[in-house]
Parts: structure tokens; sequence; C-alpha cells
């Protein structure tokens, strides 16, 4: 057993999500994160001879483990989920993003997404293009840190971190792992949250930034109201609150008629989706993988009216 075969990933919402999808066994399905594919594997064995699944994922580790999926059936692009919009109209039966970190990306200390194992300050979901943390750290200005942490951190002591991370520049040269990163912020955050580390924070707002999560997240959305064909559902497992509140008033916003106050006679522009509710892991789900635990499913479903 390689070292490798100890990064299990546990699918949070698996059997809640794929549900929610409704499946027709003969409908076309879009796995906008593939991940380790526990969601795929699924809602594949749920699809008839002429049903598909088109899966996206940025990782190459991910595109590895999706290629030991020998089914005609599917199929899977190198790309994140902002390619959403080049597929065509309609053609969608429904769509699945889950926006988690998976555990092989958070446990594999060379990845750089935690400060509980040093390795190399990356945090890129696509390791074969971009800047990594390390090296947009290295010359970021300290007004750009500060925005960044606080804004995509929700860190109250973003200003500090940000002068710490560039005092240790000067003295000593660049941060280059995730343990040089993680003790620079814990000696400018002056109150630590129970039970969380000083750098949870500041880790999360680096990512969430190196990989344009909240841009992708963004273009996905508006993406899914072409893409899905009516009656086709949106499922979205979300695991911070940035990125639930941008799924909830996406939601919100097109769950409702829109009335042009400068045409008030002008009928007004139709719902596009309809809003199916929230759901969060259970009890069980919790104990067993306690990683779930800030899961939260939000469902909606597209209307019958054309865009």
């Amino acid at each position: 057993m390689t070292v490798q075969d100890t990064w299990t990933h546990r699918t949070v919402l698996l059997n809640e999500a794929v549900q929610a999808l409704q499946i027709n066994p003969d409908g076309h399905y879009i796995d906008a994160t593939f991940g380790r594919g526990g969601h795929s594997r699924l809602i594949l064995s749920k699809l008839s001879a002429q049903g598909r699944l088109l899966a996206f994922d940025k990782d190459p580790e991910a595109i590895a483990e999706a290629a030991r999926i020998d089914d005609a059936r599917f199929a899977i692009r190198h790309e994140g989920f902002s390619h959403l919009g080049e597929l065509p109209p309609g053609s969608a039966a429904g769509m699945l993003l889950d926006l988690g970190v998976s555990s092989p990306q958070i446990d594999n200390a060379a990845r750089g997404f935690s400060f509980r194992g040093d390795g190399p300050l990356d945090m890129r979901m696509d390791t074969t293009r971009g800047q990594s943390v390390a090296e947009w750290l290295a010359d970021a200005s300290i007004q750009s840190m500060t925005e960044v942490i606080r804004e995509y951190g929700e860190e109250r002591f973003a200003g500090p971190i940000a002068k710490a991370i560039d005092r240790r520049r000067q003295e000593r040269g660049p941060l280059a792992s995730t343990a040089e990163l993680a003790e620079v912020v814990a000696g400018a955050v002056k109150t630590r949250e129970p039970g969380k580390d000083p750098a949870t924070r500041t880790f999360q707002a680096l990512r969430i930034f190196i990989n344009a999560e909240l841009e992708e997240l963004q273009q996905a959305l508006a993406a899914s109201l072409k893409v899905l064909q009516p009656g086709g559902r949106l499922v979205v497992i979300s695991f911070h609150s940035l990125e639930d509140r941008i799924v909830k008033q996406f939601i919100a916003e097109h769950s409702r008629e829109v009335f042009d106050r400068r045409a008030p006679f002008a009928l007004p522009k139709a719902m596009r989706l309809h809003a199916l509710g929230r759901v969060k892991p259970s009890e069980d789900e919790i104990a067993g993988n306690p990683r779930s635990r800030s899961a939260v499913m939000r469902v909606a479903e597209r209307t019958e009216v054309a865009a």
C-alpha cells in the first residue's frame, strides 16, 4: 500500500444529492466537480444505456481517478466548472456541484491546502497551471493581502496578518511552506476561536482567491440557467458561508417574477428557477465524517418557461 492509498474521501450527502437530481435513466447529467467520483459512480448506476454523464474537474489527480471508470456513458473534461456555459442550451437533465475540497487534497501535505502537515505553499486545484499561493505572497502588497484575507476568509485580523507576512518577507525572504505561513498567522492573531486553528481563515481565503472559486461559482450558476432543460435539477453543496450565500441569493433571485418599474404595464420577467429547499447532513453522517458538518445542500428546479 502506498501513502496515497491512505488518502480516502467520503462523499458528503451522497445519496441525498443524487436523489435530489431525480434521475431519469435516459437523461444526460453533469457532475461539475468529479473529485474522487462518489457522486458520479452513483449517478451512473442509475442511468440506462442511453443515459450520459459528463464530469468536470481541474485537479489532475481527479482526472486520473476518472480514467479508472471504463464506461461509454461517461466522459470528463480537465477544466473547471466555469466552462459549463460552453455546453449546448437545454442539454442537461440535472447538474451537481459539490464545492468542497476533497479529503485527499487536504490530507496530502504536498498540495499545500492544510496547515496540519508541512508542505509547499501551493493550494492550486490544478497543479498544471496558474500561480501558487507562495508565488502570489512573494510579491503581493500589504493592501492586496489584507483585502484577500478579509474578503475571502472573513478574518478580522487581516491587516495584522498581512503586515506580519510582509515583515517576514523582509527579514527572512518569501514564505515557502504551509508551516511557515501558519506560524506567521498564529503570531498575528491575538484571540483564537475555540477549537479552531488561528490559520484556518487565512488558509481558506488564500485557497479561494488563488483558485478564483467564487468567481467560477457565479459563472457556473449563471450557465445553469442556459444548460438545464425545463424541469432539470440544480443541486449545489457548499461548505462555507461565502459559497452558500452566493448560491442562496442566486436561487432566490431567479425564483421570483421580476417587474420592470420603468414599464409598469409590461408583463413581468418570468421566474427561471423553483427553489426546493436546503438539506444538512444527518447526525449519523457528521459522526462518521466530521468534515461534513458545515455542508449545506440547496436544490432548485429549472422552470418550464424559456429563458
